[in-house]
C-alpha cells in the first residue's frame, strides 16, 4: 500500500514539472510563430551567395 502512495506522490510531482516547463515555454514567447512553420515547407531556400572551387 505505501508503494501507492509513493508512485502516485512522485507522478504529481513530475506532472507538477512538465505543467511548469509548458506554462513557462508559453510565457517565453515558444508558441508565439503559428504561421510560418506550416508554409515554410512550401517554399524554395534561397541558393547561397558563396561558390566552391
Amino acid at each position: 500500500m505505501s508503494v501507492i502512495i509513493i508512485l502516485l506522490a512522485v507522478s504529481i510531482t513530475v506532472a507538477g514539472f512538465f505543467l511548469f516547463a509548458f506554462l513557462w515555454s508559453v510565457k517565453s514567447g515558444q508558441f508565439e510563430d503559428d504561421y510560418s512553420p506550416g508554409s515554410r515547407i512550401l517554399f524554395d531556400d534561397k541558393p547561397s551567395s558563396t561558390k566552391t572551387k
